[in-house]
């Protein structure tokens, strides 16, 4: 993990895992277009901080277990898909921003955003596919789970942040509430469309 070419491997990795559509990616979109970049960042936080967490603990022995039992897996499968349903329904029913007088809407704090990466099927597949393919045999196992998923979310960054930014300036160019309906409803039903990854295999 060492070499350039190891290093530079995990970045490709990383980068077309996390720079790619997805729940986490389209969820930021909808945030960054209704709250913009720095609101959106405690979301951000959560998604890489989660995932540097589900990464240690499939590299520790989680991921035997998923790949083992059944059971857990469809567990987790209607999890995910019960709470991506409910966000994006937040997504699509949420009233445009200045027609919002209730308050009530927010973007993901941290802590919904990392639990929600133990039921992301896409989080899963990056940390089962890290793991078996850079993990390396030599040294401590803790160690190298910690550098190897802080590697891999220092790249996510960037990635995951495009995203958002790419929202804010979509959310900029909404002018009318006809417009913000339009764009929250599609953003809800594209973040809805991520369940059939879920029961894909």
């Amino acid at each position: 993990m060492t070499t350039f070419n190891g290093l530079l491997s995990i970045a490709l990795f990383s980068v077309a895992m996390s720079g790619t559509p997805g729940p986490n990616n389209l969820m930021l979109t909808a945030s960054g277009a209704r709250y913009g970049y720095l609101r959106t960042l405690p979301h951000i936080a959560g998604i890489l901080g989660g995932c540097v967490v589900l990464f240690m603990a499939i590299a520790l022995g989680l991921g035997a277990v998923f790949e083992r039992y059944e059971s857990v897996q469809w567990v987790l499968r209607l999890a995910g898909s019960a709470y991506l349903l409910y966000l994006a329904w937040r997504i699509a029913t949420a009233p445009p921003p200045n027609l919002d007088t209730t308050h009530s809407a927010r973007p993901l704090n941290a802590w919904e955003a990392a639990a929600f990466q133990f039921a992301n099927p896409k989080a899963w597949i990056m940390g089962l596919t890290l793991t078996a393919s850079f993990l390396p045999a030599e040294g401590s196992l803790m160690v190298n789970a910690l550098l190897l998923a802080l590697l891999m979310e220092a790249v996510a960054f960037p990635c995951v942040s495009f995203w958002a930014l790419f929202g804010r300036t979509l959310g900029a160019r909404l002018r009318s509430p006809r417009s913000w309906r339009v764009f929250n409803a599609l953003m809800g039903a594209l973040t809805a469309a991520c369940v059939v990854l879920i029961f894909s295999d």
